[in-house]
Formats: structure tokens, C-alpha cells, sequence
């Protein structure tokens, strides 16, 4: 791999912290839930349009009609999974939304089992077996507290299975086009979506005070295009697995600036539900080989 300017872990820690503030802006609008999510990404194209016009207009022309459907596709499930994650957020905490959420890697190996045909291991059985016992750990806790929070974390776990489409479906496409032109169409099939979805449910889509504006222009800059795009140029230097397990650490930064924005109590269910969860997708992600041989190595 390339040698970096500075330290590929410094952008994925400010990455983990700027994605762990999407739900803490989410709760902070004054909202519904698809109006959040349209303003969330339309903003985010706007952004991006200058960048996009300036350099990648031509790599459309590079797009075919499996292309044009692939990525409208992985826009409307990315539309839909902000609507039910943002949702969610009203039913339960955000500790036990963000930690379902982030169980997308066990979702993903039952989508490439599918779409791609690639085998599962017994060790990705195990792993998904943990992490889902983590998952209902957190729910019987939930359920416990209220019927309510067991609700928003079944939507939690919708919006996860959603997000994981939305990248099966953009995999393929992806392969041919740059970061900026893939991103740019996916967003823009989303925010199309977002616009139909609130004016078909009869959201408002404003006034809103200057407060809720500034909401969703940072969700575009902080959680969009400051912390997944962090992640994505870290890429160029560290493996996918450094990613993945770094994002498992969100819903630890999401849960503390919960508690002090919102004074959200974490109950012990959450953090050993959590707990368990982070372990199963570890496990998932991490190459048990070569640490053994890491071990034997140093031994």
C-alpha cells in the first residue's frame, strides 16, 4: 500500500467521531423523520455538485442501463433505510439504534452469499450467532423498559438490512466509477426518492427555524461527507477490515455524547447486548489465521 502524508488512523478516528454524531443531529431536528433524511441528502449533493461538475460529468457517459438501474435501486434503500433508522430514533435509545444498526457486516455475508455466491464459514456462523444473541439481549432489555423501544429497535434492524442492499447493489457499479460520479448518482436517486416519500406521506418540507437548517446541513457535512468520506480515502492505506472494526466503536461514541446531550441512561442490558455484538462481528471481520500465526510469530 501507498505510504500516507499522516497517519491513516487519525482521519478514521475523526471518521468514527463524525459518524457517531449522526443520531445525536437526528434527534436534535426538529423533524419528521423523511424530511430529515431529504434535507440530509440533499444537501449533500449540493455540496458535492461544484466538485462533480467540474471533474467527473464525462464518467456518465460510462454508466449503462444495468448501471442506471443498480444505482437507482441502492438509492431508494438508502432513502429508506435513513427513514427508518431516523424513525427508530423516536422509539428507542441511541445506544441500542446505533449498535443494531452497525450489525450491517452479518447482513452483508448473507446478501454476497446470494447475490455472489460466496461460501459461509463456520466461523462466520458463530459470528452471526453472537451478534445475534447480542441483538436480542439488547431487545429483551428494551422490551422490559417499553414495548416502544422493542419497536424502534426492530426498525433499527430494517433500516441495517437496508443499508446492507444498498451496497450489494452498488458493488457492482462501483468497480467502474470513481468515488465522486457513484456517489453523486446514488445521492441523487436517494434525494428523488426522499422528495416523492414526504410529499406523498404530507410532510412538511418547511419553515423550519434557522436551528433545524443548520441540523441539516451538518448531518451532510459531518456523518456524509466528512466521516465516510474519511473512511474511504483511509482505504488507500489500511485494509477494509481496519474500517470495519473502527466503525464498531460508533455506537460507543454515540451512546456517551447521548448521555451528555440528551442525558440518556445506558442500561446494563445495552452495554452487554452491545458488548456481545461488537465480539460477533469481530469475530466476523477479523482474520483468526493470521493473528495465531502473528502469535507464533512473536512467541
Amino acid at each position: 500500500m501507498n505510504k500516507p502524508v499522516i497517519n491513516p488512523f487519525i482521519p478514521i478516528f475523526i471518521g468514527v467521531i463524525s459518524v457517531s454524531l449522526s443520531a445525536i443531529l437526528v434527534k436534535l431536528a426538529n423533524a419528521d423523520s423523511g424530511v430529515i433524511a431529504f434535507y440530509r441528502m440533499l444537501f449533500s449533493v449540493l455540496l458535492m455538485s461544484p466538485i462533480f461538475l467540474l471533474k467527473y460529468t464525462q464518467e456518465i457517459k460510462l454508466l449503462t442501463k444495468r448501471d442506471w438501474v443498480f444505482s437507482g435501486i441502492a438509492g431508494v434503500f438508502l432513502a429508506f433505510h435513513f427513514i427508518l433508522w431516523f424513525e427508530s430514533l423516536h422509539y428507542t435509545s441511541v445506544a441500542s439504534s446505533t449498535v443494531l444498526v452497525t450489525m450491517q457486516p452479518l447482513f452483508a455475508f448473507i446478501g454476497t452469499y446470494f447475490f455472489f455466491g460466496e461460501k459461509i464459514s463456520i466461523k462466520t456462523i458463530i459470528a452471526a450467532a453472537v451478534a445475534i444473541a447480542g441483538s436480542v439481549l439488547i431487545s429483551w432489555g428494551d422490551f422490559r423498559v417499553s414495548g416502544t423501544a422493542l419497536y424502534g429497535d426492530i426498525l433499527a434492524l430494517i433500516a441495517c438490512a437496508l443499508i446492507t442492499g444498498y451496497l450489494l447493489f452498488g458493488q457492482d457499479v462501483r468497480q467502474r466509477l470513481s468515488l465522486i460520479t457513484y456517489t453523486m448518482v446514488v445521492y441523487t436517486s436517494s434525494t428523488i426518492c426522499l422528495f416523492f416519500y414526504v410529499l406523498f406521506k404530507g410532510e412538511s418540507f418547511g419553515p423550519y427555524p434557522a436551528i433545524d437548517w443548520m441540523w441539516f446541513v451538518l448531518l451532510a457535512i459531518v456523518p456524509n461527507l466528512l466521516g465516510h468520506t474519511l473512511f474511504n480515502w483511509s482505504l488507500k492505506f489500511v485494509s477494509t477490515n481496519v474500517i470495519s472494526i473502527a466503525i464498531l466503536f460508533e455506537p460507543i461514541g454515540a451512546a456517551i455524547l447521548a448521555f451528555f446531550v440528551f442525558s440518556e441512561h445506558i442500561i446494563l442490558s445495552q452495554v452487554i447486548g452491545g458488548s456481545v455484538i461488537i465480539v460477533g462481528i469481530m469475530l466476523f471481520v477479523v482474520d483468526l489465521d493470521k493473528i495465531k500465526n502473528f502469535f507464533r510469530k512473536n512467541a
